[in-house]
């Protein structure tokens, strides 16, 4: 007999604001995690106060009971196999998962991965995409992947993918996560019935055709105003929650890092129009330079 979406036990891994946009579409459509798996509490903000991840936050809100391990180790791997967990989903968790936990549930350990693998594979799939040289103001291809995971990142084959047109690319980082963590929340609960169901037989990616991004620093963000204007452009679009894209200029004879945070192309000219000066509130450029030329 064929189990409904609610008699699915699912445990959820996530950690990221990505995560929360996978749930939410989950939640919307009655497939409520029977458990969420996420980081443990980190410093945040200027005072580095302990504060739970976003995931965690969703999952008192919505009363799904949470595991917080600090290492995967054999204390925590008992506290798992005890929840009678039938399938694994993992959406932006920031740790790798070993083998013997991927291996715990009977349907196995699916992952909402937000591009069209085998391209983007890594750390950084929305960022990287924003930063490809595609020609700014045109359409572009973007998506969402549901893979079987397997050793390698990335690598495992495929159960499910989805392809969306983005009309005026390149898109915010933060706007991209959120149509990419709508798409692949909407195609894991379309997916998730028959996956567990027999009905869906996974393909092997096309491991020739992957492209690979790297991991984002708190430098990666820095962009040079003399610099390809469209190429700065991107990096301000695509950092635009984290790192931020910043410059470095002096004032009163000391280097300051001034964020970036709107800009737009004009006549192929990159064109700042909102920053946040080091130790300073956001305010237009124009106010910036203004006070650039009194000091």
């Amino acid at each position: 007999m064929q189990e409904t979406k609610s008699e699915i036990k699912i445990a959820f891994w996530g950690t990221s604001r990505i995560s929360v946009i996978v749930l939410e579409e989950m939640a919307r459509d009655g497939m409520l995690p029977s458990l969420v798996v996420t980081a443990p509490p980190r410093q945040k903000g200027r005072g580095l106060e302990m504060s739970p991840s976003e995931v965690k936050v969703w999952a008192d809100a919505h009363n799904v009971p949470t595991l917080e391990p600090e290492k995967l180790d054999s204390e925590f791997v008992n506290k798992l196999s005890d929840t009678n967990c039938q399938l694994f989903v993992i959406a932006s968790y920031g740790k790798i998962v070993p083998r013997e936990i991927l291996d715990l549930p009977k349907h196995g350990t699916l992952n909402v991965h937000p591009s069209l693998l085998p391209k983007l594979r890594g750390a950084s799939p929305i960022q990287s995409a924003i930063l490809e040289e595609v020609p700014v103001g045109e359409p572009h291809d973007a998506g969402v992947t549901i893979m079987l995971i397997d050793e390698e990142v990335d690598h495992g084959s495929i159960v499910a993918q989805q392809k969306i047109t983005v009309p005026n690319w390149p898109p915010k980082g933060t706007d991209l996560e959120e149509m990419l963590g709508m798409l692949g929340g909407k195609l894991l609960v379309e997916t998730i019935p028959p996956w567990v169901s027999g009905k869906i037989t996974p393909e092997e990616q096309e491991h020739d055709r992957a492209t690979f991004t790297k991991k984002m620093t708190s430098g990666s963000g820095q962009i040079y105003l003399d610099d390809d204007s469209a190429r700065m452009f991107r990096k301000i679009r695509a950092f635009d929650s984290w790192p931020r894209a910043y410059f470095i200029t002096t004032r009163n004879n000391l280097e300051i890092r001034v964020v970036v945070t709107e800009a737009h192309l004009e006549d192929g000219k990159l064109v700042l129009d909102r920053v946040i000066p080091e130790g300073k509130k956001e305010m237009s450029y124009e106010d910036f330079m203004r006070g650039q030329r009194g000091s």
